[in-house]
């Protein structure tokens, strides 16, 4: 069973979850009317709207939240928050548009992954952030991370965690397959693989058949670009990439010479393959340590944290798993005092580093990046090594060009049936990401897109 802090970093993650299909109702403008703007506030208009008793509705999904609430509310008295968790993934945003839809109902403030936030931009019902003062955030977050809630010039999300990914890996079975460092490029972590299986009775790692997630991570770490949008009708869609077949190659070799395995993850098969060791690593995010800490518990002590081989020797680049910010809709009444709801709990130090420390989500302020309560951390699950300071690290190495479609619902729903099915079945990996290729393609034409 997992412990307490597992299960509260997998309810804070909800990217690691498999997302199926999703109404897009919201790909035509919902006609929305709220308390926007059409020039920058004033400082007058923001302590009025501050000091004016006012009711905000917040939908989020975060465990514990309401303790940065509490804080917000304490430093803001006037202002009072309704604190409601609708469900996480599909119903959580499916509730969000049956309400924006319905015109009555919605929250004024929303829990919005990245990978979501254009398909609710594209419909109009984001607010536009930047006249409220969020475009002069950008340098107090990492800049990829800032690259994920803006179009030009419009600010569209609070960033609150992320996941850079690294490579977590048993030291104890590494080492007894005679692998004494962890692997620093994909070749040595392929010769490390085949030490692990004829020396163990192990494999060196999972690689899910089931998740998107993981796999566009390490699609983003070898430079591919699968996805883009231009924020209006134009996608691009190429997830058959060279670079993409590249990383496919590769792993279509390991997965057939049995060198690593393709089991499901986050079910109970799973679990016991971390805590039974038949998985000496996990190629995964930064939310992940907590997690691992909770879900293997049986295996502390046992663990360290890497970054990510690398496709050429002397590189320093990963990819990004998961992660999440808050959004307000258009239709709020209250643009700034719910505004300065997303911003304070997200960008105050304070409430900031709680979410750090206490709900264990991975940082996205440089400020906490920074912070030696924060980095400092020498959990023993992984032998006293500061994995904190280790991720914080490889955050900075993370593209900031990656992008998304306004339709990733049914890329992830896709992804299941086309390049997900041959992974399950060990078959042609690279005729998988072509037959995700055509879904996708298909798929945006039939709802008016220019595909690029």
């Amino acid at each position: 069973m997992m412990g307490h802090r597992a299960r509260r970093a997998a309810v804070a993650i909800t990217s690691i979850a498999t997302v199926t299909a999703l109404a897009l109702s919201g790909c035509t403008p919902s006609g929305n009317s709220g308390g926007g703007t059409t020039g920058p506030i004033t400082d007058e208009q923001r302590e009025e709207a501050l000091n004016t008793p006012t009711e905000l509705t917040f939908w989020t999904w975060v465990p514990d939240i309401q303790d940065q609430v509490d804080l917000f509310e304490k430093k803001y008295p006037a202002i009072k928050v309704k604190v409601e968790n609708v469900g996480q993934g599909l119903d959580h945003y499916t509730k969000v548009r049956t309400a924006i839809q319905a015109g009555s109902g919605a929250p004024d403030v929303i829990q919005l992954e990245y990978q979501y936030i254009s398909s609710f931009s594209v419909s109009g019902d984001l607010l536009d952030l930047a006249p409220y003062g969020a475009a002069d955030l950008e340098d107090q977050y990492v800049p990829w991370v800032w690259n994920q809630v803006v179009d030009g010039d419009k600010v569209y999300s609070i960033p609150q965690d992320s996941g850079p990914m690294g490579n977590l890996y048993r030291e104890d079975i590494l080492t007894a397959a005679g692998v004494t460092e962890p692997p620093a490029t994909w070749e040595d972590y392929r010769t490390a693989a085949e030490a692990v299986r004829a020396n163990t009775s192990s494999y060196i790692s999972n690689i899910a058949s089931n998740q998107a997630g993981q796999w566009l991570g390490l699609f983003w770490q070898a430079g591919a670009k699968p996805f883009g949008f231009d924020g209006d009708k134009g996608v691009t869609i190429d997830v058959n990439s060279a670079e993409a077949k590249k990383v496919v190659s590769y792993w279509q070799d390991m997965i057939q010479n049995d060198l690593v395995s393709v089991d499901p993850d986050f079910n109970d098969d799973w679990y016991q393959g971390l805590n039974q060791g038949k998985y000496a690593g996990w190629l995964t995010a930064a939310w992940a340590p907590v997690f691992l800490s909770g879900a293997a518990g049986d295996t502390s002590g046992l663990w360290r944290a890497a970054p990510l081989p690398q496709w050429k020797a002397g590189d320093n680049v990963s990819g990004n798993w998961g992660g999440s910010s808050d959004a307000v809709l258009s239709g709020t009444k209250n643009p700034i005092a719910a505004y300065e709801l997303a911003k304070w709990i997200n960008n105050d130090k304070e409430p900031a580093l709680q979410f750090a420390t206490q709900q264990f989500l991975f940082p996205t302020a440089t400020a906490v990046l920074e912070d030696p309560a924060f980095t400092g951390q020498e959990p023993e699950f992984y032998g006293g090594q500061k994995v904190n300071e280790l991720f914080a690290g490889i955050s900075d190495t993370v593209d900031t060009e990656f992008q998304w479609l306004p339709f990733m619902d049914f890329a992830y729903s896709s992804f299941t049936d086309t390049f997900g099915a041959a992974v399950a079945a060990k078959g042609d990996l690279s005729a998988g990401l072509d037959e995700w290729q055509k879904a996708l393609t298909d798929y945006a034409t039939q709802q008016g897109f220019t595909v690029k």
